[in-house]
């Protein structure tokens, strides 16, 4: 069986030869890619590699987005960063190649073990903040931030990747022909980025808050039955107050939360230096911005029931038309 119909048919299979690597287990379906882990038989080590799904073969804006993320990768030396290793093509398919890392991803944990405790989320997000700010420092900001591109180690290490759809010093818009036309995940992108915009340093301070806000409430701040929904809110919305969410939270903790997720990037932390600060002297926080919470979730409240009286006037003027119609068509049967 050719490497491509084995791909056709959803997964490599263990002991299968890929180039020069010989897999070792499927390890997940991340976006647009299938992820194994793998043995390098030229350099001895354990990897992983990134495989396009069947849907993306033939596209060739994902070798691109590849080689985007595996400069990224090689640039970067930090902790945080998960290490790329090369990038190639067999059989004409495109595949990336990063380190092995044993851990779990913060997506897992969450769905497990949410809500956490404050001072653990603290101490994982700072240092994600931590990593992210080193990375925004070289002129990189991820743009995909979210659970799924977050493993956690043992020792409570977390690691990034997935810098495929990372904005870099220079670089040029890649048109995806399976993506919508809206970069990043709905659940963590920041009004900005549904608008179309590229993004900055407080994109990924949005994203990282919205995680902070899932880690800690055990819920999403946003939800709906449908991605537009979802992004509906990120655009016209605000999260409930934290506190209130989950007692358990401080106020100080709350607003440190709801200003990384002001929908105007001007109203939140301008880097992750500032964001970090913040986590370090809660004591400092403004807490303003709760009360501002307040008057918005009670004019929300009004627009909601203005809403439902609006739509119960459209719905009777529909059913009285629907009668005036039927009358008139008895009278034209009668004549």
């Amino acid at each position: 069986m050719s490497t491509y119909a084995i791909i056709a048919g959803k997964m490599l299979q263990i002991g299968d030869q890929f180039d020069h690597y010989q897999i070792q287990a499927y390890m997940a379906q991340g976006g647009m890619s299938d992820i194994y882990r793998a043995f390098d038989l030229v350099n001895h080590r354990e990897v992983v590699i990134k495989i396009p799904d069947q849907s993306m073969l033939g596209d060739p804006a994902q070798f691109e987005r590849f080689q985007r993320e595996l400069d990224v990768m090689k640039t970067l030396d930090h902790p945080t960063i998960l290490k790329g290793l090369g990038s190639g093509k067999y059989n004409r398919i495109p595949y990336l190649v990063t380190e092995f890392v044993d851990g779990q991803s913060l997506r897992t944990m969450i769905e497990s073990l949410a809500p956490f405790p404050s001072d653990q989320v603290v101490s994982l997000i700072r240092k994600i903040a931590d990593g992210m700010a080193y990375c925004h420092k070289n002129d990189v900001i991820h743009r995909d931030l979210k659970p799924e591109n977050i493993l956690v180690t043992t020792n409570g290490q977390p690691v990034i990747m997935d810098f495929g759809l990372a904005l870099t010093k220079g670089a040029h818009r890649v048109t995806y022909s399976n993506l919508s036309a809206t970069m990043g995940t709905p659940d963590y992108m920041a009004p900005e980025q549904i608008e179309g915009q590229r993004g900055d340093k407080r994109t990924d301070v949005y994203a990282l808050g919205t995680i902070m806000y899932e880690m800690l409430a055990g819920q999403m701040p946003f939800s709906g039955d449908s991605n537009m929904a979802v992004m509906a809110q990120h655009l016209n919305g605000t999260a409930p107050r934290l506190d209130r969410v989950n007692p358990s939270i401080s106020s100080q903790l709350a607003a440190i939360v709801a200003t990384s997720l002001a929908r105007n990037p001007v109203d939140r932390y301008e880097d992750m230096p500032a964001f970090i600060e913040a986590l370090d002297h809660p004591e400092k926080v403004d807490l303003a911005i709760l009360e501002k919470i307040n008057a918005s979730s009670n004019s929300s409240s009004m627009s909601l029931t203005q809403i439902q009286t609006i739509r119960g006037i459209l719905i009777s003027v529909g059913i009285i038309g629907v009668l005036i119609l039927l009358a008139l068509g008895l009278q034209y049967l009668h004549r």
